[in-house]
C-alpha cells in the first residue's frame, strides 16, 4: 500500500471512493456532478499539478503553529461537551459528545457560524448517502439529498463571498487572503474544498473518538488506566487510529500497466487499499490483533501516506487527545453501559460506530439520558 500510496506516476486518486451499485434518476446524477461546481473536485480527488497547486495552499492552514494556535479553542469546547454529557448518568456518546464536539471544532476553525452547525450535518450525511449508496432507495429522498448537497455547494460559495468582502479570523479567510502572490486559492477553488473540509473535518474525528472510547472501555484497565495516567492520551489516539481506522480503505486507478509485487496490473486496473488492514500487518507490529496502548506499535496508515496524507492529521491528533483529556477529568469512571451492543454503520469505507452508550458509575444529577441525548443530538435526516 505504501508502494501504490506513492507512486503518483502510475496510479490515480481520481476515482479513490466506492462506486455506487444502484442506478439513480438522471436529475440526482446531474445534482452530483455539479453541486459543487460544473466539473470541480475536492482535493484529495486531484493529481499533480492541480493537486499540487490546491494542496500547498491548504497545508497554510494546518501548519503547527496554527494548530498550536487553535488548541486554546479546541479545549473550551471539549470542556463545554464535556461538562453537558456529565449531566446524566447514562448517554450515547456518540450523538452527545462525539459528532457536536468534532462539527464545532472544524465549523468552528472554518469561521461557519453556530446557526449552520445542524445544516452541516445534515448536508454532511446526505452526501454519504448518496456518494456511497450501496442499497436501492426512495427516488424522491435521493432527489432530497441531493438538493441538500446543491444546498452545500451554494452555502460554501456563499462564504468565500462573505469573506471575500469582510475577511476574518479564520480558515476560509486565510485561503483566499493570507498567501503570497500565486499561493491562494481563487474564489471557485476555496469554495469547492469547504464541504469536504467540513465532512472529513468532523466526521473523520468523530469516528476515531466512538472506536478509541470503544476498544479502551472494553479493554482489561478499561477507562481507569487513561484516568490514572497509565495511559497516555496520545498513546491511546494512535493505537485506535491503528486498530480500527476510521477509514477503512480507497481506491486507486492504474493509469500505466504496472507490477505490484508479484502481480501484473493492466492500466485501469482499480486496487482497494484497506488502511485497517495495513493497522494489522504482523511484519509492522508485535501484536497486530491486540488492543495495547503505548505498545510502541503505533505504525499505521489512519491518515493515509504519500502527496494524500491527511492534511489535517496533526490538527485531528491535537483535537482528538484534547477530546480524551477533557473526558477523563470530568467523567473518571465511565464504563460501557448495559444493553444492546454497538453497532456500525453499514456504509463502506467508513468505520462508524452509529451509537456506544456509556454510563459513569457514581451517577450524575440532571436530566435524563434520554433528555441529554434529545438535547445535544444532531438534526435528525428526514
Amino acid at each position: 500500500m505504501v508502494a501504490v500510496l506513492r507512486d503518483d506516476q502510475n496510479f490515480t486518486a481520481r476515482d479513490h471512493n466506492p462506486r455506487s451499485t444502484v442506478e439513480v434518476p438522471e436529475d440526482v446524477r446531474r445534482m452530483l456532478r455539479t453541486w459543487r461546481g460544473a466539473g470541480a473536485l475536492a482535493v484529495g480527488s486531484l493529481d499533480p499539478p492541480e493537486h499540487t497547486k490546491i494542496r500547498e495552499v491548504l497545508n497554510v492552514g494546518f501548519t503547527p503553529a496554527r494548530v498550536r494556535a487553535f488548541e486554546p479553542t479546541v479545549r473550551a469546547i471539549a470542556a463545554d461537551f464535556a461538562e453537558r454529557a456529565a449531566a446524566a448518568t447514562e448517554f450515547d456518546f456518540i450523538t452527545a459528545f462525539a459528532v457536536p464536539y468534532s462539527l464545532e471544532v472544524i465549523c468552528r476553525r472554518l469561521g461557519i457560524p453556530d446557526e449552520y452547525l445542524d445544516r452541516c450535518r445534515l448536508w454532511s450525511e446526505q452526501r454519504i448517502e448518496l456518494m456511497m449508496l450501496q442499497r436501492s432507495a426512495d427516488p424522491d429522498q435521493l432527489r432530497e439529498y441531493a438538493r441538500g448537497l446543491m444546498e452545500f455547494g451554494e452555502f460554501a460559495r456563499s462564504l468565500v463571498r462573505e469573506r471575500l468582502a469582510s475577511p476574518q479570523d479564520d480558515l476560509i479567510s486565510e485561503l483566499l487572503h493570507d498567501g503570497k502572490a500565486g499561493h491562494t486559492l481563487s474564489p471557485d477553488d476555496a469554495a469547492v474544498q469547504i464541504p469536504t473540509l467540513i465532512f472529513a473535518g468532523h466526521m473523520t474525528c468523530a469516528e476515531a473518538l466512538g472506536t478509541i472510547l470503544f476498544q479502551q472501555l472494553q479493554s482489561p484497565g478499561g477507562w481507569a488506566e487513561v484516568v490514572d495516567g497509565t495511559i497516555a492520551p496520545r498513546d491511546l489516539v494512535e493505537e485506535g487510529l491503528r486498530f480500527d481506522s476510521p477509514l477503512a480503505g480507497m481506491y486507486r486507478t492504474a493509469v500505466h500497466d504496472v507490477a505490484i509485487g508479484d502481480v501484473h496490473l493492466a492500466a485501469g486496473s482499480r486496487l482497494l487499499l484497506l488502511y485497517g488492514a495495513a493497522g494489522r500487518d504482523s511484519r509492522a507490529h508485535a501484536c497486530p490483533a491486540g488492543f495495547s496502548p503505548g505498545s510502541g506499535s503505533a505504525t499505521h496508515l489512519a491518515f493515509g501516506h504519500g502527496i494524500h496524507f491527511c492534511l489535517g492529521a496533526g490538527f485531528a491528533r491535537m483535537e482528538l487527545e484534547i477530546a480524551i483529556q477533557a473526558l477523563a477529568a470530568r467523567m473518571p469512571d465511565l464504563t460501557p453501559a448495559p444493553g444492546r451492543p454497538p453497532h456500525h454503520r453499514p456504509v463502506f469505507p467508513l468505520r462508524a460506530l452509529t451509537e456506544l452508550r456509556v454510563r459513569q458509575r457514581g451517577g450524575a444529577s440532571g436530566p435524563s439520558s434520554g433528555d441529554l441525548d434529545d438535547t445535544l443530538a444532531p438534526a435528525e435526516l428526514t
